[in-house]
C-alpha cells in the first residue's frame, strides 16, 4: 500500500509493521507484549472489583451522605430501638461522610447515599425523628438536644432524643442527616407531608401591624389568666426550648411580635397579624387590660367608681395612650377612644361625623299651658385627656356617656323645665332658657368628670293649631293698629267739621248774642225811665204819687221781667242749637251731619236737585242709613211744595221783642 498508511507484513514469530514514507521510526511489537498490557487493565479491573468486594470499599460523593444499614450481627437492636449505637444489626446511628470508606463489606452492611439536606434561604426545614425516647404526655413536641443540628444522630440518641416532631428546626443551610434517623420537611416536600408549603417560609410581620402569638406547646395557662405571662430570653419565640425550659405557657400569649422576619417552628406557635392601634388626634385612648399584675387601685379615696391601675397591672390604667401608633395585644387589652377636643352632639335629625348622636333624635316637652312641641338641641363637652380613664371607669365608653348619661341628663332637664313655661316663652325667651339649661347641665357633668362647653336650643317647633292662633292675633293688632290710625285720622277730620260748620253758624250765633244783648239795654233802659217818671210824680204828689209808684213799680217789674225773659229765652235757642248741632255731630258723625244740615237748608230754600222726587234704598238692597232716610224725606217735602210759589227770603230779623214768639225756622232748627 502507498501514502501515508501503514503495511503489515507477517511472520511466524513476528507481526512487524511497517510506516512506509512517513518520517517515523519502525516499531515493533510483540504480541506477548500487548496481551500483557491488556491483561494489566483487565487484572487491575478484576483487582478492583475484588478490592470493593474483598476490603469493602464505599465511596460517597461531596453532596451526599451515606446510610448505613448492617445486615446482620451476633446482637440485635432492643424492643423498640430503630437505629443502632453498638454495631446491632439494622440502621446504624452514624453516618459516611464523603470520600473513601473501607471495611464495609456489601454482604454484611447497606450503603444508601442519600442527597444533603439544603434549606433554602427564607425557608425553614421541620424535622421528625422515627427514633428515640417517648414525648412525655404533658408535651407535644420533642425537646430540644444539643446533636449538631440533628446531624450527629448517636448525639442525639445518647443524649435522650425524643421521637417524634422535634420542637428544634434547621434554618437555611446544608446539612447531613441520618435519613433513617430523622425526617426533614422543607418547602418542597411540605404537600406529601401533610402541611401547606407556606407554613415553611420564614415568618413576616408587616410594618404597620404586630403579630399576636399563640404557642402550641408548654405549661397550662394559670387559672385566672387568658394570656401566657411575658418569658426572658427566648428571641421572640425563635427559641422555643428555652421558652419551654423557662416556663412559658402554651396558650395565648402576652408578648407580640413586631415587624420583621422570625424564624418560628409552626409546630409550636401561631402568629395572628392584626393591625396597630391608632390613637387619632384630638383623642387619647384609655387602656383596659385584661392581664398583668394584680390590681392595686391609685385613683384616690375620693373616686369611688372603679379602679384605675398603673401601667402594667391588671384593670383601667390610669395614663392614657396618646396619639400615634401603638403595638398592642388587642387580644388581652382593649383601648377605648376618648376625644379631647370639644364634641357636638345633637338632639335632632342631623348627627355629625363622629355618630356618638345617632340614637338622639329632638326632645318632645309639654308646656305649662298643655301643648307638646319638638326642640332641638345641641350640647358640646370636652373630656381632659387626664379626666379619660375616670370617665371610661365609670361609664364605660363615650358611647355609654351619651346614651346613659347626656341623654338623661339633657332631656329631662328640658322636659321637666319646659312645664313651668308656656311655648311662647320659649319662642319669645330662648336666650334666657339657653342660658339657665347650660348652668344647669354644667353643673350636673362636673359630677361625672365631664366639661359642659355649651348648650345650645336649636328650632322650635310649636303645634300647628298655636301658630295658626298666634298669626290670627297678630294679624287682628295689625289691624287694630290700623283701625286706630284710620279713627284718629276721621277723628281730626271731624274736627275740623266741627269748626267749618261753626264758623258757618258763627253769624247766627253772633246775632243771637247781639239780641240778646240789646234786650238787656233795652230792659235796663225802660228800668231807668220808668225809676225817673216814679221818682218824678213821687215828688209832684204825696198820696197819689205812692200809688203811682206802686204802679210804677209794678210796670217797671214786669216790663224788667219780660226783658229777662226775652233775653234768656233768645239764650235759650242759641244754646239749644248748639247742644241740637253738637249731639248730631256725635250722633250722625260730622260728615252725616253735615250732609243733614245742607239738605236741610236746600229744603228750606226749595232748591230742586233731582228730575224727579225719588228716595232709593242703598245699593245693596238692604236699606240706606239715617242720612238717605232723611234726604228722601226732605224730597217729599219738596215734592209737596212743588206747586205753591217759592217764598221770598226774609231779611234777617230785628232784635226780637220779649212778647215775639219763635220764628218757624227757628222751631225747625232746634
Amino acid at each position: 500500500m502507498s501514502g501515508h498508511f501503514p503495511r503489515f507484513t507477517h511472520s511466524k514469530r513476528f507481526l512487524i509493521i511497517h510506516f512506509s514514507s512517513l518520517p517515523f521510526m519502525l516499531f515493533v511489537i510483540t504480541v506477548p507484549l500487548a496481551y500483557t498490557v491488556f491483561g494489566i487493565i483487565i487484572g487491575l479491573l478484576v483487582l478492583l472489583l475484588l478490592a470493593k468486594s474483598l476490603l469493602g470499599i464505599v465511596v460517597i460523593g461531596e453532596m451526599q451522605v451515606g446510610v448505613v444499614a448492617k445486615k446482620f450481627s451476633r446482637r440485635n437492636l432492643a424492643a423498640g430501638r430503630l437505629i443502632a449505637l453498638e454495631g446491632e444489626a439494622g440502621y446504624q446511628a452514624d453516618t459516611l461522610a464523603p470520600g473513601w470508606h473501607f471495611f464495609l463489606w456489601p454482604w454484611q452492611y447497606s450503603v444508601t447515599k442519600e442527597p444533603v439536606v439544603i434549606v433554602p434561604q427564607g425557608e425553614i426545614g421541620l424535622v421528625v425523628a422515627n427514633g428515640g425516647e417517648p414525648i412525655p404526655p404533658s408535651h407535644i413536641l420533642a425537646r430540644e438536644i444539643d446533636c449538631d443540628n440533628f446531624q450527629d444522630a448517636r448525639a442525639f440518641l445518647t443524649k435522650g432524643g425524643e421521637k417524634g416532631r422535634q420542637i428544634g428546626m434547621l434554618t437555611a443551610g446544608t446539612y447531613r442527616i441520618n435519613t433513617a434517623l430523622f425526617t426533614v420537611i422543607t418547602q418542597r416536600t411540605a404537600g406529601s407531608m401533610g402541611m401547606m408549603p407556606e407554613e415553611l417560609f420564614i415568618y413576616r410581620v408587616a410594618p404597620d401591624a404586630v403579630g399576636i402569638v399563640t404557642t402550641l406547646d408548654g405549661v397550662p395557662i394559670t387559672p385566672g389568666e387568658i394570656a401566657g405571662p411575658v418569658i426572658p430570653n427566648h428571641n421572640n419565640f425563635q427559641d422555643a426550648q428555652a421558652f419551654l425550659s423557662a416556663g412559658g405557657s402554651r396558650g395565648l400569649q402576652e408578648q407580640i411580635l413586631l415587624s420583621g422576619s422570625w424564624n418560628l417552628n409552626p409546630w409550636f406557635a401561631r402568629v395572628e397579624q392584626v393591625p396597630m392601634t391608632e390613637i387619632p388626634i384630638g383623642h387619647v385612648g384609655v387602656v383596659i387590660s385584661f392581664v398583668g399584675k394584680p390590681a392595686v387601685d391609685v385613683s384616690g379615696a375620693d373616686f369611688t367608681h372603679g379602679n384605675l391601675v398603673e401601667v402594667g397591672h391588671k384593670g383601667i390604667w390610669a395614663t392614657p395612650l396618646y396619639p400615634g401608633r401603638q403595638p398592642l395585644n388587642t387580644h388581652i387589652m382593649k383601648v377605648e377612644l376618648m376625644p379631647t377636643t370639644n364634641i357636638v352632639l345633637n338632639w335632632a335629625v342631623r348627627t355629625e361625623a363622629h355618630h356618638y348622636d345617632d340614637s338622639l333624635s329632638s326632645i318632645t316637652v309639654r308646656s305649662r299651658d298643655g301643648f307638646s312641641f319638638n326642640l332641638d338641641v345641641a350640647q358640646i363637652i370636652h373630656v381632659a385627656a387626664l379626666d379619660a380613664p375616670r370617665v371610661i371607669s365609670r361609664v364605660g365608653s363615650m358611647k355609654n356617656l351619651v346614651d346613659h348619661v347626656l341623654e338623661p341628663i339633657v332631656g329631662n332637664y328640658f322636659r321637666n323645665s319646659s312645664q313651668e313655661f308656656t311655648v311662647l316663652d320659649y319662642l319669645t325667651n330662648r336666650a334666657e332658657r339657653q342660658r339657665e339649661a347650660s348652668a344647669y347641665i354644667r353643673t350636673a357633668l362636673q359630677e361625672y368628670n365631664v366639661q359642659a362647653v355649651d348648650t345650645l336650643i336649636g328650632d322650635i317647633v310649636p303645634p300647628a293649631q298655636l301658630m295658626t292662633t298666634q298669626t290670627d292675633r297678630k294679624l287682628a293688632e295689625e289691624q287694630r293698629k290700623t283701625y286706630e290710625v284710620q279713627q284718629a285720622a276721621q277723628t281730626q277730620r271731624q274736627a275740623l267739621v266741627r269748626e267749618t260748620s261753626i264758623a258757618d253758624i258763627q253769624n247766627s250765633l253772633v246775632q243771637s248774642e247781639q239780641g240778646v244783648n240789646i234786650a238787656e239795654l233795652q230792659a235796663n233802659a225802660q228800668v231807668k225811665k220808668v225809676r225817673g217818671e216814679a221818682e218824678a210824680a213821687k215828688l209832684r204828689a204825696g198820696g197819689e204819687a205812692e200809688s203811682t209808684r206802686l204802679r210804677a213799680i209794678a210796670d217797671s217789674e214786669a216790663t224788667r221781667l219780660r226783658g229777662v225773659g226775652e233775653a234768656e229765652a233768645i239764650r235759650a235757642i242759641g244754646n239749644a242749637k248748639a247742644e241740637a248741632y253738637r249731639v248730631g255731630v256725635e250722633a250722625l258723625g260730622t260728615r252725616e251731619f253735615t250732609g243733614l244740615q245742607l239738605m236741610q237748608i236746600i229744603g228750606d230754600r226749595q232748591v230742586k236737585i233731582v228730575p224727579e222726587v225719588q228716595a232709593n234704598g242703598g245699593a245693596s238692597g238692604t236699606g240706606g242709613g239715617l242720612v238717605e232716610a232723611l234726604i228722601g224725606l226732605l224730597a217729599q217735602q219738596q215734592t209737596a211744595q212743588l206747586g205753591a210759589p217759592a217764598p221770598v227770603a226774609a231779611p234777617p230779623p230785628p232784635p226780637p221783642a220779649a212778647d215775639v214768639p219763635p220764628t218757624t225756622s227757628d222751631s225747625k232748627e232746634l
